[in-house]
Formats: C-alpha cells, sequence, structure tokens
C-alpha cells in the first residue's frame, strides 16, 4: 500500500482564484521590495566586512560560551563556527571567531583583538590563536557584486535553457516564477532581520534551482498534455496538468521539509539562517510552480499547432527533445 498525500485523481480547479493568488504575488513581490529599500537587509560579516579569528584548544568548544564571552564586550555581530577536519588531533580543537568591522576602521584593532584573546582565554587557558584575518569595506563590496551575478547567470541560464527546451512563453513564465521565490525570500530577510551572507546566497541559488526543477516537471507534462488535447482550452489543460502531476509536487516538497524542518529546530545558530532561506523557499518555490508560473504562460499562450511526434515535428522548438 502506497503512501499518497492527495487522491490518485484529483480535479481541483487551480484557475478559480487565479486573479487573487497571481495578484497577491504581485503585491508580496512590491512590498518584499518597498522592505528591502527602507528595512535593509541584517549583512553578515561577508558582506559589511569584519575580523576573523582562528583558534586551537585542547578542551571541546563550548560555541555558546564563547560567543558569551565575547559578545560581553559589545562589539557588535559575533560568530562562533566549530571546524571539523578528519585530519585534525583528538585533543586538536579548532573554533572560527568573526566580528564586524568596528565603526570607523577597516576592520577589529589590535586592542579589540586582544580583548577577544582575553577574554577567550578565561574560558580555556590552553586556547590558542593561529590566525587573525580581516574583510574590508572593498572585499565585502566585491562579494556583493559577485553575489549578484551569481543570481542573475543562473537566472540567466535557465531563461536560456527553458527557452531552447519548451517555448519563449514556458521560459518567461518559469523565470518569473523563480524572480518572485527570491525577492519574497529576500523580503522575508529583511523583514526578520535574518543576516544575510554567503550562506543566504548559496541558500537562493539552491531555491531557484529547487523551483525550477519543480516548474519544469509540469511544463513537461503540460506539453504533452498539450499534443494530446490540441482542441481542449488551453486553461483546462494547464488545470489537468496541475492535477495530474499534484501527488508528485507535495510528496516532494513535503519530504524535503521534513528534513529542513529538523534542521532548522536542531542545527543550532551556525546553519539556522541558511536553513530557513531554503525552508521559506521550498514552500513559494512550491506555490510560484502552481500558481504563478502558469499563470504567466495562459497570459502569453502557447503554440498549439505542434506536429505529433512520428510526424517528426518538434514538441516546441527544434531543441525540444534535447535530453535534460
Amino acid at each position: 500500500m502506497r503512501l499518497r498525500l492527495v487522491p490518485e485523481e484529483t480535479n481541483f480547479d487551480f484557475f478559480r482564484f487565479a486573479r487573487v493568488t497571481f495578484g497577491a504575488s504581485v503585491i508580496a513581490m512590491v512590498l518584499s521590495l518597498v522592505l528591502w529599500l527602507t528595512m535593509g537587509l541584517n549583512f553578515g560579516i561577508d558582506f559589511q566586512g569584519g575580523t576573523s579569528i582562528r583558534t586551537e584548544a585542547e578542551q571541546p568548544i563550548d560555541d555558546g560560551e564563547y560567543r558569551r564571552a565575547v559578545e560581553a564586550l559589545d562589539l557588535g555581530e559575533v560568530t562562533v563556527t566549530q571546524v571539523f577536519d578528519p585530519n585534525f588531533a583528538p585533543d586538536q580543537n579548532v573554533a572560527m571567531i568573526r566580528i564586524q568591522s568596528q565603526e570607523g576602521e577597516e576592520s577589529a584593532t589590535d586592542a579589540v583583538i586582544s580583548q577577544v584573546e582575553a577574554a577567550l582565554a578565561e574560558i580555556d587557558p590552553s586556547i590558542e590563536f593561529t590566525s587573525v584575518e580581516s574583510v574590508g569595506p572593498k572585499v565585502s563590496g566585491e562579494l556583493i557584486q559577485t553575489a549578484i551575478l551569481a543570481v542573475a547567470a543562473a537566472l540567466g541560464g535557465i531563461l536560456i535553457y527553458i527557452w531552447l527546451r519548451f517555448e519563449w512563453q514556458f521560459s518567461v513564465g518559469a523565470v518569473a516564477a523563480l524572480f518572485h521565490d527570491v525577492i519574497l525570500t529576500i523580503g522575508i530577510f529583511s523583514l526578520l532581520q535574518i543576516r544575510f551572507d554567503l550562506a543566504t546566497i548559496a541558500a537562493l541559488l539552491t531555491i531557484v534551482g529547487y523551483s525550477i526543477n519543480d516548474t519544469v516537471v509540469i511544463f513537461d507534462r503540460l506539453r504533452e498534455n498539450l499534443r494530446k488535447f490540441k482542441s481542449t482550452p488551453l486553461q483546462e489543460v494547464m488545470n489537468r496538468t496541475v492535477n495530474e502531476t499534484l501527488s508528485r509536487t507535495l510528496m516532494t516538497s513535503g519530504t524535503t521539509l521534513i528534513a529542513l524542518i529538523a534542521l532548522l529546530i536542531f542545527g543550532g545558530d551556525v546553519i539556522r539562517g541558511f536553513v530557513f532561506a531554503i525552508t521559506w523557499g521550498v514552500i513559494v518555490g512550491t506555490y510560484s510552480s502552481v500558481y504563478v508560473a502558469k499563470n504567466v504562460v495562459l497570459m502569453l499562450g502557447v503554440k498549439r499547432d505542434w506536429s505529433k511526434p512520428s510526424e517528426g515535428g518538434g514538441a516546441g522548438t527544434q531543441f525540444a527533445n534535447v535530453d535534460a
């Protein structure tokens, strides 16, 4: 007996409230942009600049104790991350302590670093400080530019791929859904002032990949149904397609969310922002695949005079049969 989140055959009308759902998505995107422009993002050290101190100790590292000792110095944002390596000796416990840039300074001064070292030495006298590295405003600015280019390149590559694989209307719909996911994720980070760093950029790229996978599955089934039901109205064919792929969509998203929620609860502060971004992205990505991408395609319309596969015609474009 197989587990099913939805019946084998469903007939939900996903276009019943199409104007409401699509309008809500547009409003949510506008609000996210407004939040981004007014409240800004809580940039982490990667984008703000700061100082990273590497420590080694014989005793096991207590992240919370380290963090409390440094935060008592009132130096702003502090992150403590344990470093794991199979080559480390049993008594070699390594940590990275990051401190944000101090106001009016390129990085933490020698006096500030000495304060941090003294505070940590009180916790563990065996602690050693093996390296100190600083990220200045210039480097952090370059990281921001590189991060923007990475997300833009991912969206551009997907735009071209979907265009070749399907039709340009599908490509526009898919990228519109991805923009929706990325902007809403940035909006929630701005609203909740969750730390935004390079790990969050990695999460955004993960969201883009997850969301486009779900969208392509729906589009691929839609293309098959458009061949079968050439005289059926496009909206009805789309509705049938989403119903046919609904079980797969919910099972994939549901099982992914189970793992993500476990990490969100038990993963600790170090990865919480990353996991939250992906969790939020899975939810809005599933929504956008169903309610954003297909609505854009419906508004643009698609060609309905494709040849049958046996006649040698393409399924949408000359590249439609290229293996994924």
